[in-house]
């Protein structure tokens, strides 16, 4: 096995090469984007989804509304980077929430984060699964096996430390980019040189009956999935070589730059070609059909937004330990989070987030419009808590120039907030388990922090109670037989100085009791033996009930009662499912009891 996890994750990392595992600028855009870039691929989908239930002549609504995503993108982006010099340590909404909200607005936007990265995971994957399967529809009914496996790959590349995935990942991401840039550019081409007939689109301003205000909102709400990974830069600022802040701030405006080009480049392709969504090809397989054709050019397209798609879900393995690590700092969540793996990652969270995340893709068989919109109102609850607290900071400190920073927050706030209500309205059905969990995370939050609290006060030399003097030791040994294992395991118990050993014989049939006394006393006369008749082939209820008398004499005389459990080891491991785990029952449940010291005597066997 380790071998194995030398072959798959590499050597150690020594702790002081921890500088080495930064991101620069080039490779945190690639690891830390690629979320929010690939959203393009069906944010702009989402929207013609909804338009599409009115008419055809209803798509040209999605001008304005992407127009509206973007106000909201341009809000979001210029908050988050505020957010990022403000808490430079990292933590995003979450730490934003906390300071100025109050720990439960922390905790529901730190709740909803780490969901919400899993569900990238999820949505990512499975939405780059659809991308391949719409070039190779023969693979289609193999969705749910292929998305599981391209996430285990994820994991232990991730596994593998952060800049060694930044390394592989950046080049898919920017050859999307690439990709859709060119799709866009020559898509736009064709419509200039009259390549494309005007006839496909209805005119803006088309009046199209059966329109309403709540429809729209809702289109709007749907196509802003488009923004989910945006806040991801801010939870993961530590990932960035020095100066953090300053490169984390940079990486967030061309994140922001090219989301914008690239969603408004697919959402007026998609309207001015007339493409309406189908169950069978997605959106930009559409666009690159009409503007390539079935060519070199349309493969590369859907490859790269195949690539990406699954890619994404790296945004998820970059913020999600980030934020965990902050949490269980905090003591909401278990230490394990804080703790770095072979690589310098935090391998628990990685471990955690792929797991969940094909247990979620399995649940839901793979199907991304089932997932988006959890995906998306998780991120929509932190956004609109994260803006809100920035602005009771602004308000409560006023810093130079905090009016306009104030305007941003608190447009930021709005928008976020109306998106938040839209997909609660229209889409209730589809998200109420979010409403089930959340609240249950929060309590088990709240559970793990008392937990870790009560630890501490009765562990704390100033607060416990004074220690009980001990004066003597009390041993008993449960023995099966006469063996060597047991001859080990009294010359142990000998060796602690006790002023009592008592050897427990349980014998499951009367003839045993004299038979096994007689030898005992022929070979260990000078420890006392004590027999156990179990008339109902239980070892454990006699020997507990024998250590409750021997415990009561031994508290009152101040006395301290130690069990020692002999145990062989078999040679190699497999072994061990050949014999009877006596001893490993034993110390499971001893270790409960309380004054009660268990110890367990190894004995290795040599064949």
């Amino acid at each position: 096995m380790a071998a194995l996890k030398r072959l798959l994750i590499g050597r150690p990392l020594k702790s002081n090469e921890l500088g080495e595992q930064k991101l620069n600028k080039k490779k945190a855009l690639a690891i830390l984007s690629s979320d929010a870039l690939s959203s393009v691929a069906y944010g702009p989908e989402q929207i013609l989804l909804v338009l599409i239930t009115i008419s055809g002549a209803a798509l040209w609504y999605s001008i304005p509304i992407g127009i509206g995503v973007l106000v909201l993108l341009t809000a979001l982006v210029l908050s988050y980077r505020q957010i990022i010099y403000a808490y430079p340590q990292g933590g995003g909404a979450y730490v934003v929430s906390k300071e100025n909200l109050g720990i439960l607005p922390g905790l529901i936007a730190g709740g909803s984060l780490l969901v919400d990265y899993i569900l990238t995971v999820a949505v990512s994957v499975s939405a780059g699964t659809d991308a391949l399967t719409s070039a190779f529809p023969a693979l289609h009914e193999h969705k749910v096996a292929i998305a599981v496996t391209f996430v285990i790959l994820l994991t232990i590349l991730n596994l593998r430390g952060v800049t060694e995935s930044a390394t592989v990942l950046a080049y898919p991401v920017y050859l999307f980019v690439f990709a859709l840039l060119l799709l866009i550019v020559v898509g736009i081409y064709n419509i200039l040189t009259g390549h494309v007939s005007p006839e496909l689109h209805a005119p803006i301003g088309t009046p199209v009956a059966g329109i309403s205000l709540f429809l729209l909102l809702r289109a709007f709400a749907s196509g802003s999935s488009a923004l989910t990974g945006v806040e991801a830069i801010s939870n993961a600022i530590p990932n960035f070589k020095d100066p953090a802040p300053k490169n984390a701030a940079r990486t967030l405006m061309a994140m922001g730059i090219l989301l914008a080009v690239l969603f408004s480049g697919i959402v007026f392709l998609a309207y001015y070609l007339g493409i309406t969504p189908t169950a069978q090809e997605t959106v930009v397989s559409q666009i690159a059909n009409q503007t390539f054709g079935r060519n070199i050019m349309y493969f590369f397209i859907q490859g790269t937004t195949a690539l990406i798609l699954i890619l994404a879900a790296n945004t998820g393995y970059s913020a999600f330990p980030l934020l965990a690590v902050n949490l269980a700092k905090d003591k909401f969540i278990p230490r394990m989070f804080t703790a770095r793996g072979d690589r310098l990652g935090y391998s628990n969270g990685i471990l955690i987030l792929g797991l969940l995340s094909i247990l979620l893709i399995i649940a839901f068989h793979g199907q991304t419009e089932h997932l988006i919109p959890l995906y998306a109102v998780g991120v929509f609850i932190p956004f609109t808590l994260s803006q809100t607290g920035m602005m009771l900071k602004w308000i409560r400190e006023k810093p130079a120039g905090w009016v306009p920073k104030l305007v941003i927050n608190t447009i930021g706030a709005l928008i976020s907030l109306t998106v938040f209500l839209m997909f609660f309205m229209t889409k209730f059905m589809q998200v109420w388990p979010f409403f089930i969990f959340l609240p249950f995370m929060v309590y088990l939050f709240y559970s793990i922090k008392k937990h870790y609290d009560a630890v501490g006060e009765q562990l704390r030399i100033t607060t416990c109670e004074p220690s009980v003097e001990i004066k003597g030791n009390v041993v008993i040994v449960p023995v099966s037989g006469i063996t060597h294992v047991v001859e080990h395991s009294l010359n142990y118990a000998k060796s602690l100085s006790a002023d009592q050993i008592i050897a427990v014989y349980i014998p499951f049939e009367r003839e045993e009791l004299s038979r096994f006394d007689e030898k005992w006393k022929k070979w260990r006369p000078d420890v006392r033996l004590v027999t156990l008749h179990s008339p109902y082939r239980s070892i454990i209820h006699p020997l507990s009930k024998f250590i409750d008398t021997i415990q009561r004499k031994a508290t009152e005389s101040q006395y301290q009662v130690t069990v020692v459990i002999p145990q062989f080891i078999p040679k190699k491991s497999w072994q061990n499912l050949l014999h009877n785990q006596t001893s490993f029952m034993l110390r499971a449940y001893l270790l409960y009891r309380k004054d009660v010291i268990v110890t367990t005597v190894p004995y290795h066997l040599k064949k």
